[in-house]
């Protein structure tokens, strides 16, 4: 990853925790822990503070997690620690995952492809589908635009989500679920998506 890629002010996010770092996985993703669905090499794109990566680790697999904000990668690597996971967390862009030079079996996204839009979703987009083995599957939970008002990250249509894996992807399932928060005891809207590279 490039210094002009960087955005320092990634790291202002972490100053304190944010809603979204709870401390534990979102339950969605412990979900499909628990169901066999995370497998093989996994990849945790914009991985935050490394809570997917390391339940990752935790199942015995091998685990890497990417982001943009230097200190959420050193509270992962310090949780990794602590707990004893092998988990490897990397200063990396997920618009350019591609140029890690690797393919994985699983990818696990919470909250960053809402963040994306125009090249940048397209970018993304055409990365993982390079970085992800033929039968490999990418998990999302993103914002949903069932969540009224109009302050934090883009809310995520259906179509929208659709239109962005066309090539290459099969779209298995794509539901309405919940990202816990600290600020909301009942959560925040969300789609979660599941696709199989084809």
């Amino acid at each position: 990853m490039t210094d002009a890629l960087h955005r320092p002010g990634l790291d202002d996010l972490y100053a304190s925790p944010p809603p979204w770092d709870i401390d534990r996985p979102q339950p969605a993703f412990a979900a499909l822990a628990a169901a066999g669905d995370i497998r093989g090499r996994v990849l945790d794109v914009g991985c935050g503070t490394g809570e997917h990566a390391l339940l990752a680790g935790g199942l015995g697999l091998p685990a890497t997690g990417i982001d943009l904000a230097e200190s959420a990668l050193r509270t992962a690597r310090g949780k990794a620690r602590d707990r004893g996971l092998p988990a490897r967390f990397l200063l990396h862009d997920a618009r350019q995952v591609a140029d890690l030079g690797e393919t994985f079996d699983t990818v696990l996204d919470c909250g960053l492809f809402h963040v994306f839009t125009g090249a940048d979703r397209a970018a993304f987009a055409g990365g993982l589908r390079s970085a992800v083995e033929p039968g490999g599957r990418y998990f999302m939970l993103g914002f949903s635009d069932r969540q009224s008002g109009y302050r934090g990250p883009h809310r995520l249509t259906r179509g929208e989500i659709v239109a962005a894996f066309t090539g290459g992807w099969r779209i298995d399932s794509l539901a309405a679920a919940t990202i816990e928060v600290t600020t909301a005891a009942a959560g925040i809207p969300a789609w979660l998506l599941a696709l199989t590279r084809i």
